[in-house]
């Protein structure tokens, strides 16, 4: 390993263990000396209704009824389209959308008299039904070759549906924001949030300012896996409102059943492929993916957009067509989730290629084998794979630590008795950085370092710690390029008052993209280092010069510059009479280029991996009839723990970027990803395969497995 790798005591560590780090919620006295008011919204309860009025009771002084009318500037959230309203409009359009707040110093009355807000609905006809949906935010279609001739000489085609469900985030520390304005009339809000510019943009529109009349600060953050993307826009917006019409901070902290219900999931997905199959190979892959978006359009296009992408998944066919629809539905809008639209149909393509392998009467490993794209091929959007594609390489790493290969030969006999036992594969990738142009186009990152009079140095930055580690890799680099210790260089929580608009921590392109601008930086300070004066420095992204144009209109071009590599194995042992999945072993191996830091590369590699088993098996979530959330408590809501993988194994292939700090690639999103499909291909295998049970649904529950049993038994 490179220096860089060497792990280090993260910059966080103390602080968190100690208590000492403050969250949101933890503040008690503010800049103005003025007391906090705690704010709670009143939800709807129907998914699609009129609000035809509005009854407030009588408020006590110092407490506050606040809607869409006191909204000084566009009520309108500015997250990708302006269809997300701040608070609801004439209609509400889920279970969960924010009528108005009622904001007051004691919470129990708050509660209280937010009981006693009446409002009257005209109920309507809720559209609830993925399939059925007719309104469409995005609709997307792309492809080469000649799918039609393909499909005419082909020797078999193959048509199956998928279906994945909602996950949630379930991050530790639930949604919270708060707003504060100043003396000099500007509004200052924070909270537990992901993109501070993101924010700012946001509720500058909302408060009808300038830029310069807010900031926003990140607060120490308890985890956000995306879903402190988008909604903290939303939330920090209506805190801004409250705290304008009060004239004194207000902060709303969202319970767990308000967080469970209301908040963005990942998005549900119908994935319908037909693949043709000529002499032994797949020749052509037509797939219609369409997500379930919600009432409101939020992050849905960039998210349909890597799904699609990735829809062929990690193989070299030369025929393709792919469509892709986010659907309005009136439930809870979807957004942000670890792997952004790729997990949905990474595992319907590798289920597809593990069903047409064994009708085939083929292993699905050497299937695959076959298959694997390799450097210089074309993308599905007709780039290229520029850098190594390691799959096979890491294949060889993860036969070696968990025998897959022979494995997944003996369970495909048949077996008998009470426990059986099946292992999965599946292989992926993981476009780093923004989708296209994004970056050169829309982001346009700036990255600062300052140094003071005293030799210390800060990050400046906008790229949240959300338990990522940026506070710790960000400083490491800085560090190495000065040759001074790491106490010397700090980052703090970033506050856009203070740093530049580096872009957002989504799209595992914080250290690849931040980090080379933050090394970049540290050379140039290096070069013009004065003892005793304070100086600044500053870099500005540059797209690497090899990418081919990328042109979302056609979906044509390199979609990203590098891609990280992941192939998984999950072996189960299936309990027949009680339908129990037990995961005697999961083992991945992940390419994410250079670890700048090992230890905390690898937790994310081992927490990724553990959150793509619950996405397959236990994170069961569904609504109602009527659209309401059912899963609203950890009772009901389940998520894997420690103990639910009793050996769970990480190991790191190096692939060098060298557009990348020191070699590193996008590492966050990449370990969710292919776990789902290894982990189905498993329990199909340990029911005795295709041949008696396809499978095509995740998660699959315990329950499904009894259903699946009981299909036998008759």
């Amino acid at each position: 390993m490179k220096d860089i790798c060497q792990s280090v005591k993260k910059k966080d560590h103390d602080p968190k263990i100690e208590g000492r780090s403050v969250y949101v919620d933890d503040y008690n006295v503010t800049a103005s000396g003025k007391p906090i008011l705690c704010g709670r919204l009143l939800h709807s309860p129907y998914a699609k209704a009129r609000v035809l009025s509005v009854s407030v009771p009588e408020l006590p002084e110092g407490y506050f009824w606040v809607d869409r009318s006191d909204i000084p500037g566009d009520n309108n959230v500015n997250i990708v389209l302006d269809d997300t309203p701040v608070f609801c409009r004439e209609t509400v359009e889920y279970i969960g959308e924010p009528v108005g707040m009622l904001a007051g110093p004691d919470e129990k009355t708050v509660e209280e008299l937010l009981g006693q807000v009446r409002v009257d609905y005209e109920e309507l006809e809720p559209m609830l039904d993925l399939r059925n949906g007719t309104e469409t935010f995005f609709n997307y279609e792309f492809g080469h070759g000649d799918i039609h001739r393909a499909f005419a000489e082909a020797d078999k085609v193959y048509e199956e549906e998928f279906f994945t469900g909602y996950q949630d985030q379930t991050y530790l520390e639930p949604q919270g924001m708060m707003a504060e304005p100043e003396a000099d009339g500007r509004m200052f809000v924070h909270g537990s949030l992901q993109c501070p510019y993101y924010v700012h943009g946001a509720v500058a529109r909302a408060m009808g300012t300038g830029p310069d009349g807010v900031h926003i600060l990140q607060d120490v953050t308890g985890g956000g896996f995306g879903g402190k993307e988008d909604f903290p826009s939303i939330l920090g917006c209506q805190v801004a409102v409250a705290a304008k019409k009060a004239g004194q901070p207000v902060r709303c902290v969202y319970n767990r059943r308000e967080d469970l219900e209301f908040t963005p999931k990942r998005h549900p997905a119908l994935s319908i492929y037909k693949v043709a199959v000529k002499d032994g190979r797949v020749t052509a892959v037509d797939a219609a993916i369409r997500f379930d978006a919600g009432a409101y359009s939020t992050l849905s296009a960039v998210v349909l957009q890597r799904g699609i992408i990735a829809a062929p998944g990690v193989y070299d066919i030369p025929n393709v067509h792919v469509t892709g629809k986010a659907v309005k539905t009136n439930t809870v809008p979807c957004g942000a989730y670890r792997g952004f639209g790729a997990p949905q149909t990474f595992f319907a393509m590798e289920m597809m290629m593990d069903h047409i392998a064994q009708d085939l009467g083929e292993d699905s490993i050497e299937f695959k084998q076959r298959h694997f794209a390799k450097q210089g091929d074309m993308t599905s959007t007709q780039g290229r794979y520029h850098f190594p594609v390691p799959i096979p390489a890491m294949l060889s790493e993860l036969d070696e630590m968990s025998d897959v290969i022979r494995k997944h030969k003996e369970y495909a006999k048949p077996q008998s008795g009470r426990y059986r036992r099946g292992i999965g594969f599946s292989a992926i990738f993981h476009g780093a950085g923004f989708t296209g142009s994004g970056e050169r186009d829309m982001i346009k990152a700036t990255a600062k370092l300052r140094k003071y009079a005293d030799g210390t140095v800060e990050v400046l930055a906008s790229n949240g710690d959300i338990g990522q580690g940026v506070r710790t890799t960000f400083p490491k680099i800085v560090a190495h390029e000065l040759n001074i210790p790491l106490e010397r260089v700090y980052y703090n929580h970033p506050d856009t008052a203070r740093v530049p608009d580096s872009g957002p921590t989504v799209a595992s392109r914080s250290l690849m993209i931040v980090g080379e601008l933050l090394r970049r930086a540290a050379i140039k300070l290096r070069d013009i280092w004065q003892e005793g004066k304070e100086q600044e420095v500053e870099e500005h992204y540059k797209e690497p010069d090899f990418m081919i144009p990328f042109y979302l209109d056609r979906f044509e071009g390199d979609a990203y510059p590098t891609y990280a590599w992941a192939v998984s194995a999950v072996e189960v042992e299936v309990d027949t009479y009680t339908g129990l999945v037990k995961i005697p072993g999961a083992y991945g191996v992940f390419d994410v280029g250079t670890p700048v830091d090992y230890n905390i590369v690898v937790g994310q590699m081992e927490g990724g991996f553990l959150q793509g088993l619950g996405y397959a098996s236990i994170e069961k979530m569904s609504y109602d009839g009527k659209g309401r959330i059912r899963n609203n408590s950890f009772t009901d809501y389940l998520v894997p723990t420690s103990m639910d993988v009793p050996n769970l194994v990480a190991k790191m292939h190096v692939e060098e970027y060298p557009d990348g700090p020191y070699g590193a690639k996008g590492a966050g999103e990449l370990p969710l990803v292919a776990p789902p499909a290894a982990y189905l291909e498993a329990v199909e295998q340990a029911l005795g395969g295709m041949h008696k049970h396809r499978l095509h649904t995740i998660p699959f529950s315990t329950e499904d497995v009894i259903l699946e049993l009981n299909k036998e038994a008759l």
